[in-house]
């Protein structure tokens, strides 16, 4: 069996993808074999079928997977394949066919072999193809049923392709099929980058003699025009955007998550060859992490650029020496539209008509395509067929040669603008860029590289000006880059300071913690008398909060001593509110406070500057228990007083606190009353925002971005939210053992974790493991009063009470439940409250079954009102279950664990609902569900007893299950069952829970 180490379960890191490489039809291209194969198998159907696409289409690949097919089928598959150096020896295609034919003969015509072989072997010396066009006829006349594969035919001799034009197969009775592949897209319309119809290709056409002219191949030898008219033609058109996600899943075993596939996308244009190309760049860095059965990659993970040798550089390295340099020029002007050809000229020293005729190569080469709207003057202006050959190229230039056409572009850009009167806050004028993001990203870039070749003072508004607009780049369009720049252009000291603080806060935002912290550093060091007490502060702080995302435990007690920050000789509030953060950072709460109160008349002297060590106070008493001062915080009365960017640093880290105690009403109302949309929020808040909707699918792939690139931290006091609330997810649609691995996995213990304690105690009570979980929440409980936390501790005190209840320890118990009621009433929390209620009914159900009924009726009408679906659920359960409320409440739990794709508690609600007689909605869609569950907790590893345990049956009905699962599906063997649950075999009828559309896309 599959041990539970060796499968791509959810942890810390994820793990590297690797690329398979096992054959089988293309993704998207079942259709087009569906017709082939059809074509073929008909008497009346065409004797030669020519397959078409562009550079990178997959035409070998579709070739030889067809021809396995048919072999596997029973059809007998010659195959006769074309290489470069073909072209210049005349005949030679031919005399292949001939001797492949001649092998395979019908009947007696075996014994004739020898003769017409030599013959053609004459005829090729000849050069004589009025000959070979008859021994060809020939051995097609006389061969048995086959399928003869010619591969790349636009690689073979001309005199051969003569020859096959020539043949008249209509008149020639033969079993014998030809199967043939040549480059270039053909006359069919074929989709363009964005999956639509693009124009009919027309640049094949003959000239004016009717001649059609040869095209020059990736070694450089003449491409013939590989047309036979008499042959059905079928085109590999480019793969949409759900064909490229699944050719991608196909190749990583993992579901690309949305970010990866976008990239992807964009870079390739769905040309499968590119797709390749960019997917064995990034995994041979060991860029494309998988977690959970999903594929991720950071957004500001570099393009790999195509090596030497590589099909789509190749095809440019062969073309002329001026296209190579416009091709260098488009790489980086091609968005400006059709003046892209009116710049080239100056940029390259090229003359207009030399421009014009590369340009037309490119074209001709499948290089370059035409722009809609190109109205043979250049209007419309010209892209790349595939991005990743624009990087390529881009990429090849040198340094200055960069810089140089970058000028360009930024001239030109800035010319326009000038001439219209538009100012560069209102962004640029890109044509062939229309989404307005991408149009501030791309002058954004041309002014980084172009430097010191533009004006300088211009160039800081310009990067500083898209830095802004583009905050916080989630999708990392460079912000990080710019302000790096920035520092480089600016000449005056004070000025190339503020630009590395621009730097830092960048360096966080895209959670490079080591480069905000050594920058901040270097400022708080060396240049601390050029920036003001405010910003110093901010530095401070933004150093701190590196230190301690950056998990480093070490430093940041440094930071908490007076004596680190006496050493700088910085102002007291910078000290004071650094010192104060670290102090917050370790889980010193306490001694944050005493600091915060001794020092007061430092830091409240004005607006601007009391208004992070407040925060720190606001939060600090909160986690004490004191929350009243953090409750009034998230009304930002100072917001009119700050800036926007400190406004919404506030704002995001009030958000994930209030999501930390799980009040999602409060957290909605902060957005809405600082006019902040759910886009604006980074990967963390979006998460624990959809936690709390109920919407897991959609927030289990941010938490898998985060957990696969390292990036769980979260500005809330509680710094293990992100693993605890995902490791919830997995154990509620039954994924134990993933959830106490990723639970392992982030373990750090450099500050309290009772987050991840109550997760893991919930673990270990559904393995039937109350001692093991009893242990847990104690260890969590002394950790906490170690640091004084209050906030959060009632999941503790709470779970521990139900473990003291389910075991028979009432009077442990009930001393719980005092500790949480206290908890309750000092701090008001509506979520500790709904704790305490549910617990007490556990505790008091035997002894006060009265009293507890009436405290879970208060508790659903308060789990209602706090509109989570899954806590809501719970409480319905709870209350069903105990009679505080109709049998009815079981129906409407059940439809909201599947609103949330929970499994184990749908499992279970299932079982109440018929002991309580209600009927269970859709027989089938539950017998489906029940056998999903019961694979995935095989596929975790569990025995059967474990199992039993789980679902709370006994072994004999766990085993009674599992024979009728094997008997259903056709799977012999646990093992059997684990590599459906990991691989997602089609061929197995293991259906996919039906509340979710992705909840099986792990399951590649």
């Amino acid at each position: 069996m599959t041990a539970p180490s060796e499968s791509p379960w959810l942890v810390h890191g994820g793990t590297a993808a690797s690329l398979d490489r096992t054959t089988g039809c293309p993704v998207g291209r079942e259709r087009e074999s569906d017709e082939v194969r059809g074509r073929l198998g008909d008497p009346a159907g065409p004797r030669m079928v020519l397959v078409r696409g562009e550079r990178g289409a997959g035409r070998s690949a579709f070739l030889h997977a067809l021809g396995e097919r048919l072999r596997a089928e029973g059809t007998p598959v010659l195959a006769v394949g074309c290489v470069p150096g073909d072209e210049a020896r005349p005949l030679l295609l031919a005399l292949r066919l001939v001797m492949a034919l001649e092998e395979h003969l019908s009947g007696t015509a075996h014994q004739r072999a020898a003769k017409p072989v030599t013959e053609a072997l004459h005829a090729a010396e000849r050069r004589d193809g009025i000959a070979m066009g008859a021994l060809l006829r020939a051995a097609l006349a006389r061969s048995a049923p086959v399928v003869v594969e010619l591969d790349d035919l636009h690689l073979a001799d001309a005199d051969s392709l003569a020859v096959l034009r020539g043949t008249d197969f209509a008149r020639v009775p033969s079993s014998a099929r030809l199967l043939a592949s040549a480059v270039g897209r053909g006359e069919r319309s074929t989709r363009g980058r964005n999956g639509h119809e693009a124009a009919p290709d027309t640049r094949g056409a003959a000239d004016d003699e009717g001649r059609t002219p040869p095209r020059r191949g990736a070694a450089g030898a003449p491409e013939q025009q590989a047309d036979v008219p008499w042959a059905h033609t079928i085109v590999l058109s480019r793969l949409g955007p759900d064909e490229t996600a699944a050719a991608v899943a196909r190749r990583l075993r993992a579901t690309p998550d949305s970010g990866l596939s976008r990239r992807i996308r964009e870079l390739t244009h769905g040309v499968p060859g590119a797709i390749d190309a960019l997917l064995t760049g990034w995994t041979r860095e060991g860029a494309i992490r998988v977690a959970d059965g999903h594929a991720f990659i950071g957004v500001r993970t570099p393009t790999p650029v195509l090596p030497d040798g590589d099909r789509f550089v190749g095809a440019l390295d062969a073309l002329s020496e001026p296209c190579r340099v416009v091709a260098g020029a488009l790489s980086i002007l091609w968005p400006l539209g059709g003046r892209a050809a009116q710049l080239i000229p100056a940029a390259t020293g090229l003359s207009a008509g030399t421009v014009g005729d590369a340009i037309r190569e490119l074209i001709d080469a499948e290089i370059v395509d035409v722009r809609p709207g190109f109205d043979g003057a250049g209007a419309g202006g010209w892209t790349f067929a595939v991005a990743l050959t624009a990087h390529a190229v881009r990429e090849r230039l040198g340094p200055l040669e960069r810089s140089r056409l970058s000028a360009t572009a930024v001239e030109a850009v800035w010319a326009d603008r000038d001439a219209a009167g538009i100012a560069y806050e209102a962004g640029p004028a890109v044509e062939a860029l229309s989404d307005e993001a991408d149009a501030v990203a791309y002058l954004a870039d041309r002014v980084a590289e172009a430097g010191h070749l533009v004006d300088r003072d211009r160039a800081v508004q310009e990067l500083t000006a898209a830095a802004k607009r583009l905050h916080p780049d989630s999708e990392g369009r460079g912000v990080l880059r710019w302000c790096r720049a920035v520092g480089n252009l600016v000449e005056r000291p004070e000025d190339r300071v503020r630009a590395l603080q621009r730097y830092a806060k960048a360096a966080y935002q895209a959670g490079d913690y080591r480069t905000a912290r050594t920058i901040a550093e270097s400022i708080l060091r060396d240049r601390a008398d050029v920036l003001g007490t405010h910003a110093l502060q901010d530095t401070a702080n933004l150093f701190t909060a590196a230190t301690a995302n950056d998990s480093d435990w070490r430093a940041l007690s440094r930071l908490a001593t007076a004596q680190w920050w006496d050493e700088l000789r910085l102002p007291d509030l910078v000290a004071v509110t650094g010192r104060a953060l670290a102090l917050c950072g370790l889980a010193r709460w306490q001694e944050a406070l005493d600091l915060l109160a001794r020092t007061e008349e430092v830091w409240a002297t004005d607006v601007r500057g009391r208004v992070k060590p407040e925060y720190f106070r606001a939060v600090a008493e909160m986690v004490l228990g004191r929350p009243e001062r953090f409750r009034r915080a998230p009304a930002l009365c100072e917001a009119p007083d700050l800036g926007a960017e400190h406004v919404y640093a506030l704002a995001t880290t009030m958000f994930d606190e209030l999501l930390s105690g799980r009040d999602l009403d409060a957290a909605e109302d902060l957005l809405a009353a600082q006019g902040l949309t759910p886009d604006r929020l980074q990967p963390h808040s979006v998460f624990l925002r959809r936690h709390l909707q109920g919407r897991w699918d959609e927030a289990l792939e941010p938490a898998r971005w985060m957990l696969a690139n390292n990036r769980i931290h979260t500005p809330a006091a509680d710094g293990c939210l992100i693993p605890a609330r995902t490791a919830e997810i997995l154990l509620a649609r039954g994924r134990t053992t993933s959830a106490r691995r990723l639970l392992d996995s982030v373990r750090d213990r450099g500050r309290p974790e009772y987050s991840l304690d109550a997760v893991e105690a919930e673990v270990q009570r559904a393995l039937g493991d109350p001692n093991g979980a009893e242990k847990t929440l104690r260890r969590g409980l002394d950790a906490a009063d170690a640091h004084g936390h209050v906030a959060g501790v009632d999941e503790l005190w709470a779970a521990l009470a139900e473990v003291y209840a389910q075991t028979g320890h009432t009077g442990e118990a009930l001393t719980c439940l005092e500790r949480l009621e206290r908890i309750s009433d000092r701090t008001g929390g509506g979520r500790t409250r709904l704790r305490f209620l549910l617990a007490s009914a556990r505790v008091l159900r035997q002894d006060s079954p009265g009293t507890a009924r009436d405290g879970l009726r208060e508790a659903v009408a308060l789990a209602r009102s706090r509109s989570q679906p899954f806590e809501t659920a719970l409480t319905l359960v709870a209350a069903a279950d105990a009679g505080a409320g109709p049998p009815t409440l079981l129906h409407e739990a059940y439809e909201l664990f599947g609103m949330t794709g929970s499994a184990l508690a749908r499992f279970r609600t299932r079982a109440a609902m018929r002991e309580a007689g209600i009927t269970v909605p859709g027989r089938a869609r539950a017998t489906a569900e029940n056998e999903r569950l019961l694979a995935t907790l095989i596929a975790e590893g569990l025995t059967n007893r474990q199992i039993a345990t789980v679902l709370r049956l006994s072994e004999d009905a766990v085993a009674n299950r599992l024979s009728r699962l094997f008997a259903r599906t056709g799977l012999r063997s646990r093992t059997e069952v684990v590599t459906a649950v990991l691989t997602g075999r089609p061929d197995r009828r293991l259906a996919p829970e039906p509340w979710s559309s992705s909840s099986a896309a792990h399951l590649v």
